[in-house]
């Protein structure tokens, strides 16, 4: 990881902060409604939300926890893997329960709380898991630098996919984002520190 990745998580939580206690306000408001009116409809982008469903995000976690349980034998990772995403789960539940908000007033909308997006969260939770995870095991630069530009760009796409079929607000989405960097990076560093502990006592 980068050194500027890890201050860029006070920055990303701060977001979520300024979201979480301002979403109701008629600048956001306003800001959620022109954006809506940019994407809502956009056929293309809503189909990248396919990539965040639930079914599809446990399937790859499950892919994931299992190669490093029978082909590297790597338990931190193992643990780093159920770390990022079961309670980056279980943070996206807590928050939609703690703020209560409804989603945009649509014809057969899902029953579920809006703030903060899950699908924004755990997109960027399960795909920047990967581009690192793939970082640490290959010496490519390039390779590296195009795998993470396709986990940015993904996460993107998926969030943006929310607004298009209106499942969610642009503050939704953005504190999704936020929230969801904020504990990727919490998570990277737990395991980098585990991970020198370890190699410590080897040595």
């Amino acid at each position: 990881m980068k050194k500027w990745a890890y201050p860029l998580a006070l920055v990303t939580f701060a977001v979520f902060l300024v979201m979480a206690f301002n979403f109701k306000s008629s600048s956001f408001m306003a800001f959620d409604e022109r954006i809506a009116s940019i994407l809502r409809g956009n056929e293309f982008i809503g189909l990248f939300h396919y990539l965040g469903e639930t079914v599809f995000v446990v399937i790859v976690t499950l892919m994931v926890f299992f190669y490093f349980w029978f082909k590297e034998k790597n338990y931190r990772v193992m643990l780093y893997v159920m770390l990022t995403m079961a309670a980056g789960t279980a943070i996206n539940q807590g928050l939609k329960a703690f703020f209560e908000r409804p989603r945009p007033e649509i014809a057969e909308q899902l029953t579920s709380y809006s703030f903060p997006s899950g699908h924004s969260q755990m997109s960027v939770l399960y795909l920047f898991m990967l581009a690192y995870l793939f970082s640490k095991i290959t010496t490519n630069h390039k390779r590296t630098t195009l795998v993470w530009i396709a986990a940015i760009v993904l996460a993107c796409l998926i969030g943006l996919s929310r607004i298009a079929e209106s499942r969610h607000f642009a503050t939704d989405v953005l504190a999704g984002w936020s929230i969801g960097y904020t504990w990727f990076i919490i998570c990277v560093l737990w395991y980098e520190l585990r991970d020198r502990r370890y190699k410590q006592l080897k040595e």
